[in-house]
């Protein structure tokens, strides 16, 4: 039998929100030969406030079940809840490993790595969501030394209109934000919802600077820390980088 990839090199558990139409394809497309992306899902399909915390209700229920599957890392994939608050962010990890017993990281984790590897401190940050996410978001990075420099949001609520978001629309309104805000050293197109993988590698070269997204971060992060350092290709400088 041929084709199948099983993950003998490794195995990555994710916990996604349920709404999410998006992130498992995007993810799946950015691991190489032989690391596989186990998925279950928590509640989480709008962006309020209580929606938002209350994705974390399951969190060790999920853990749970992670585990009994033996991923090398169980890692928490949403980028609103993980950027919420520092204290948040910190004890997702924290929960996961007490309860599946495994390394686990989040979203917000990835981000950080991420920027600190490409060396970069002030960025644009284009965002499909309502406005307290993307506040909560810029917080977040400069609670991280992350100076946000300029960017936009979209306004969209939910899961499933923001996996309708046209990827013609996110790419011009990344050049926007660039054209109003020069001097950012690189561009975060967050969240996990939306279609965004085929932006990265055109817009780095229109651009100049390296673009990195939600779901491209989260892909690399997991990847070094089981100890793969394969370059994936089309995805942006970062998955090029050790």
């Amino acid at each position: 039998m041929t084709g199948i990839d099983y993950g003998d090199r490794a195995r990555i558990g994710l916990m996604v929100p349920s709404g999410n139409q998006v992130c498992e394809a995007e993810i799946r497309a950015m691991l190489p030969a032989g690391v596989a992306a186990l998925v279950t899902r928590l509640e989480l399909r709008g962006s309020s406030e209580p929606e938002l915390l209350r994705m974390l209700d399951a969190l060790e229920v999920a853990a749970g079940l992670l585990a009994d599957a033996q991923p090398q890392l169980i890692g928490f994939h949403c980028t609103a809840v993980s950027t919420f608050a520092p204290a948040i962010a910190e004890g997702i990890a924290t929960r996961i490993e007490a309860r599946a017993g495994l390394p686990a990281m989040a979203t917000a984790d990835a981000i950080v790595a991420a920027l600190g590897a490409l060396g970069v401190g002030r960025i644009l940050l284009v965002t499909p969501y309502i406005a307290p996410v993307h506040d909560r978001e810029v917080a977040f990075l400069a609670g991280h030394g992350i100076e946000v420099t300029g960017g936009s949001m979209a306004g969209l609520n939910t899961n499933a209109e923001m996996a309708l978001l046209n990827p013609d629309r996110i790419a011009q309104q990344t050049r926007d934000a660039a054209a109003a805000s020069p001097g950012a050293e690189a561009c975060f197109i967050s969240c996990t919802a939306i279609r965004s993988a085929g932006l990265i590698a055109p817009l780095e070269v229109e651009l100049g600077m390296p673009v990195i997204t939600s779901n491209q971060v989260m892909a690399w992060h997991m990847l070094r820390r089981c100890g793969i350092a394969d370059a994936v290709p089309g995805f942006g400088r970062l998955l090029t980088r050790h």
